[in-house]
C-alpha cells in the first residue's frame, strides 16, 4: 500500500470514527430518528451530485429491491440503532461495540452458506464476547438508566451490518458506487415511516446543526467515496483493514472533543475485540504486506 492509499485509509477511519462523535453530540439533543434521516438525506444528495458529475445511472427499476435490502440493513437500521444508543453510551464505547460487526457477519455467512466454522473462528467469537463483557463490566455509563437497552441496540446495529454482509455475498453484482448511491436513497425513504415513533426536538444550536451536516456529507457521503476508491486502488482485503482503525479514532475523538475517560478496560476490551475480529475474518497483516510486495514486483 502506497503513501497515498495509506493516507486515504487513515482519513476514512477518521471520518467513520467521527460519526460516533457526531451522533453522541446530536442524538440526545434532536432525537435519533430525525438525526439519521438528515444523515441519510445529506449523504444521498451528495452522492447524487457526484453521480450527475460522473454521469452514473442507478438503474432503479432493475435494482430497486437490492437497494432497498442493502439500504435497510446496511444503513437505515444500524444508523438508527447506533443513534438511539448514542443518547446514553459514549462515542468511545459505541465505536468499539460496532467493531464486532465483522464477527457477526462471518458467523452468519458460515451459517447461510453452510461452511464449516473453524476453531480459529470460534476462538475469535469467544474473544469478541469476552472483550464486550470486559468493556461493559467496568464502564460507569452502564449505571445510567436505559444503558442496558442502549448496549443491546448498539450490538444490534453491528448484527445488522453482519446481515448486510451475508446478503451481499449472494446478491446480484452491482457496481460499488451505485450500491452506495442507490442504497442511501432507499434508506432515506425507508426510515420516513419510523419518524413518528421517535420524538424529535428542533434546535437552533449551530454546533448541533454543524454536527448533523458533517455526519451526513463527510462521515457518510465522502466516506463511501473514499472506501470504494480504496477498493479500486488496493483491493477489498486492504480496504477492509479500516475496521481495525475506526475504534482508535472513535476513542480519540471522544477523548479529545467530549472529554470521555479512557480507562484500562476501554483499551484492553477494545484490543480483545479487535483480536477476535482479526481471527474470525482471517486478517493477517504479514500476509497482506507480502501480497502487496509481490504485486509491486
Amino acid at each position: 500500500m502506497g503513501l497515498r492509499s495509506l493516507l486515504q485509509l487513515l482519513l476514512l477511519a477518521a471520518l467513520w470514527g467521527g460519526s460516533f462523535l457526531f451522533m453522541r453530540m446530536a442524538a440526545p439533543v434532536i432525537g435519533p430518528a430525525i438525526l439519521i434521516e438528515f444523515r441519510l438525506l445529506f449523504a444521498a444528495l451528495f452522492l447524487l451530485a457526484v453521480a450527475l458529475l460522473m454521469k452514473r445511472k442507478l438503474q432503479t427499476r432493475k435494482h430497486w429491491k437490492h437497494y432497498a435490502m442493502l439500504g435497510w440493513f446496511n444503513s437505515a437500521l444500524p444508523f438508527l440503532l447506533l443513534a438511539y444508543a448514542a443518547q446514553t453510551l459514549s462515542a468511545s464505547l459505541l465505536s468499539i461495540l460496532n467493531a464486532t460487526a465483522p464477527i457477526w457477519g462471518s458467523v452468519l455467512i458460515a451459517l447461510r452458506f453452510k461452511t464449516k466454522i473453524s476453531l480459529k473462528n470460534i476462538i475469535g467469537l469467544l474473544l469478541g464476547i469476552a472483550g464486550v463483557a470486559l468493556l461493559l463490566g467496568f464502564d460507569t455509563n452502564l449505571l445510567l438508566p436505559g444503558s442496558g437497552i442502549a448496549v443491546i441496540t448498539a450490538l444490534g446495529a453491528a448484527f445488522s451490518y453482519g446481515i448486510a454482509s451475508t446478503y451481499a455475498q449472494g446478491a446480484a453484482s452491482v457496481e460499488p458506487f451505485a450500491n452506495a448511491h442507490g442504497s442511501m436513497w432507499a434508506a432515506t425513504f425507508l426510515l420516513i415511516p419510523l419518524l413518528p415513533l421517535f420524538p424529535a426536538q428542533p434546535t437552533s444550536d449551530s454546533t448541533i446543526i454543524g454536527a448533523v451536516i458533517l455526519l451526513g456529507i463527510f462521515c457518510t457521503g465522502v466516506a463511501y467515496l473514499l472506501y470504494f476508491r480504496l477498493i479500486a486502488e488496493v483491493g477489498a482485503a486492504s480496504a477492509l483493514t479500516v475496521v481495525y482503525l475506526v475504534p482508535i479514532f472513535g476513542v480519540l475523538w471522544g477523548y479529545l472533543l467530549l472529554n470521555e475517560p479512557v480507562g484500562w478496560h476501554t483499551l484492553l476490551g477494545g484490543s480483545i475485540i479487535l483480536t477476535g475480529t482479526a481471527l474470525v475474518t482471517g486478517f493477517n497483516p504479514r500476509a497482506l504486506l507480502r501480497r502487496r510486495a509481490t504485486a509491486n514486483v
